[in-house]
C-alpha cells in the first residue's frame, strides 16, 4: 500500500465481530499508519494500543442561549425550529439542547436579539503514539444523544495525514455515526461472524456502504469448518472476500488480553500483512476502475 496513503474504513453490523480486532492489528501491520476510533460511545482501541497520550481536546457544540428578560414571546424561533429544541411553557422560552442541531437560524431570526449562541462540550478527542502509529481516541460525553460532533472532530486529524494510511475504527451498525465515519473513506471493510445473524448485519452493512458507492470487501471472523452464512452472502453478492480469520484460541487470548495479535506473533504478522496487500489490491483496482468510467 505504499503507493497511496488510503483511507480505510472497518464496519460491523454489531459489535463484538471483531471489528476492532481487525483495526487496530491492521494500523500496527502497516507500521507508519494512522488509527481513528470513532466509536465515540465506547471506544476501546486505546486498550490494544497503549498509546502514549500527548494531547486532549474537547469538542464543542454551538447551543442558543435565551435571555428572558429580552425574550418578546413572539414565538418565531419555536416555530423556526425543524427539530423541536424550543418550545414554550408557561409563556417561558425552553430549549431541548440534547436534540438541537446547532443550525443557529434561532438566533438569527429573533427579532429582538434574545437569542445567542454559546458553546457546549460534548465530547474529547485526545491524541497519542503507539510505537509507529498515530493514535486519536474520540469519547462522547455521557448522555449526549450524538457522536457526530466527536467523529467530525476526529476526521478532521487526518487531513494533514495523507502520507500514511488510516484506519478508521467505525461504530458498530448503520447509524449515522457510521455514515459520517465513512464519508470520506476510499475503501470499506466489512467483518462478520459465521452465523445467520452475522449474516443479517453483514447485509445491513453492505447495504450503508452500496447506498454510499464506497468500494468494499469483507473479513469473515471466528470462521469454523461448518457452513458459513456470512461467506455464502458475500458469494451471492459478488463481495471480495479479503480473509478468512480462524476461530483461533491463541488470537482469542491475545485479544481478552488486550494486545496487538501482529506484535506479539509471525503468523498473526503474516496474516495481517496478508490482508493489507489484499485490501490494497483491491482499493487499486476500484480507483483503476472508477478512473475508465
Amino acid at each position: 500500500m505504499a503507493d497511496k496513503a488510503w483511507t480505510i474504513a472497518v464496519l460491523s453490523g454489531k459489535g463484538g465481530t471483531g471489528k476492532t480486532l481487525v483495526s487496530v492489528n491492521l494500523a500496527a501491520a502497516a507500521n507508519e499508519a494512522v488509527y481513528l476510533d470513532c466509536d465515540v460511545e465506547e471506544p476501546n482501541g486505546h486498550l490494544f494500543l497503549k498509546p502514549e497520550v500527548s494531547g486532549e481536546e474537547t469538542v464543542t457544540v454551538k447551543i442558543p442561549e435565551i435571555d428572558a428578560a429580552r425574550c418578546t414571546g413572539c414565538r418565531k424561533c419555536v416555530e423556526f425550529c425543524a427539530f423541536h429544541a424550543l418550545a414554550f411553557v408557561g409563556n417561558k422560552p425552553l430549549l431541548f439542547d440534547e436534540v438541537c442541531h446547532s443550525c443557529g437560524g434561532c438566533a438569527l431570526l429573533c427579532p429582538a436579539n434574545a437569542i445567542r449562541e454559546t458553546g457546549k462540550a460534548v465530547g474529547t478527542v485526545s491524541s497519542g503514539i503507539s510505537e509507529k502509529v498515530i493514535v486519536y481516541t474520540g469519547r462522547l460525553n455521557i448522555g449526549e444523544a450524538s457522536g457526530i460532533p466527536v467523529i467530525k472532530a476526529l476526521l478532521q486529524k487526518i487531513s494533514n495525514k495523507q502520507d500514511r494510511p488510516v484506519f478508521i475504527d467505525c461504530p458498530p451498525g448503520s447509524s449515522c455515526a457510521v455514515m459520517e465515519s465513512i464519508r470520506d473513506a476510499d475503501f470499506c471493510i466489512l467483518v462478520a461472524e459465521p452465523t445467520v445473524f452475522g449474516a443479517h448485519n453483514l447485509a445491513m452493512v453492505h447495504e450503508l456502504v452500496t447506498l454510499f458507492q464506497k468500494p468494499c470487501g469483507a473479513v469473515l471472523n471466528k470462521c469454523l469448518t461448518s457452513e458459513n452464512p456470512s461467506e455464502a452472502f458475500c458469494v451471492e453478492h459478488g463481495i471480495p472476500i479479503l480473509a478468512r480469520i480462524s476461530f483461533d484460541p491463541e488470537l482469542g487470548a491475545l485479544n481478552s488480553e488486550g494486545k496487538i495479535a501482529v506484535r506479539e506473533s509471525e503468523r498473526f504478522q503474516a496474516l495481517f500483512a496478508s490482508l493489507l496487500e489484499r485490501i490494497g489490491k483491491e482499493a487499486r483496482h476500484e480507483a483503476a476502475s472508477d478512473s475508465q468510467r
